[in-house]
């Protein structure tokens, strides 16, 4: 198993970078997506597509290239809540598809959820049988649609879906992925992987789905990303924030190089702020950071959100530290 993103099940204090799991021959599992183009190489025997949104490349070159990898599967395993997942699994044959979703009609779907802070459950049904409640150990409606997406990849190898249920359930979550680093004073304070408009919106909904005021630092993934989804992003926040809740963005991640900076986040705040959003712009991290402890009162959750700098958990890390300080 291959995965981009720390898998905590698999996590031991002498692997804490736990990306991989080495099992038994026969059968292989891995994580890909569009970044570098290398999908179109991929020929699996179970494509599972959960969803297609704006990220690396443009929404014409997503579609072909996962058109391409979900039509060379043996079975596809389609997410047909998702709008253009679902157009895609329109052009598939029917007889090496599987669809999956989420309040909506397909071979297997989730209804009935029952959001809670730091997990959900809902009732499983597949083919229109009776269905089974299930409950799962990471929040919001996304999860649920990628639950949904693997349970899929389960029963096409023939894993009953009684089986694949219980083993979901155990799921712990993957680190910077909504996880709960520590709370003081009152005050949650959440690691998430967040950085472009489809998984900000699905961080936010998660978010709202329990009481409490949102403080958020934003550090967007490059210059690149920021000129290519700014109107998407302001959306996104825009969209989702109230007057009460404070989100403050420092600038973007840089690792050097030869960078265009046509749009930075100064650019975005201002559309911001003429939305109406509760926006700031703090170029400097560590300031941006101290300035939403200063701020943050008992009920209040604080979320650290961005990608491509592993930094950021210890952001979040310092943040509870901070706020422990102040409490005492």
């Amino acid at each position: 198993v291959m995965n981009g993103a720390v898998m905590k099940n698999f996590a031991r204090p002498e692997a804490p970078f736990a990306s991989a799991l080495v099992g038994e021959p026969g059968l292989y599992v891995s994580e890909v997506d569009e970044s570098d183009g290398s999908i179109a190489l991929y020929a699996p025997k179970i494509a599972v597509l959960n969803n297609v949104s704006l990220d690396h490349k443009s929404l014409e070159e997503l579609r072909a290239l996962f058109g391409a990898f979900a039509a060379k599967a043996e079975t596809a395993v389609v997410n047909i809540g998702d709008a253009e997942a679902a157009a895609i699994a329109a052009g598939l044959r029917r007889e090496r598809l599987y669809t999956v979703a989420v309040e909506g009609a397909a071979d297997l779907v989730a209804t009935n959820l029952a959001p809670e802070p730091f997990a959900i459950g809902f009732d499983l049904a597949e083919h229109g049988g009776s269905p089974r409640r299930v409950r799962l150990r990471v929040p919001g409606r996304h999860n649920v649609a990628n639950a949904l997406a693997a349970l899929g990849a389960a029963r096409a190898l023939g894993i009953g879906l009684g089986e694949a249920a219980e083993a979901i359930e155990g799921f712990a979550g993957l680190k910077r992925r909504f996880e709960l680093v520590g709370e003081a004073a009152g005050v949650c304070v959440i690691d998430d992987f967040a950085h472009n408009p489809d998984k900000i919106a699905a961080t936010l909904d998660t978010l709202r789905a329990a009481p409490g005021r949102l403080l958020l630092l934003f550090q967007p993934h490059g210059f690149g990303p920021l000129k290519v989804m700014r109107r998407e992003l302001v959306e996104a926040f825009a969209a989702r924030l109230g007057p009460e809740d404070a989100l403050l963005l420092c600038d973007p991640a840089y690792f050097g190089g030869t960078v265009t900076r046509a749009v930075t986040s100064a650019d975005i705040v201002a559309d911001l702020v003429a939305r109406g959003a509760p926006a700031r712009h703090i170029a400097d991290r560590a300031e941006a950071a101290a300035t939403l402890v200063a701020e943050a009162r008992a009920g209040d959750r604080l979320v650290v959100m961005g990608a491509r700098d592993d930094t950021l958990s210890s952001v979040a890390a310092e943040m509870v530290t901070a706020l422990r300080a102040r409490r005492g």
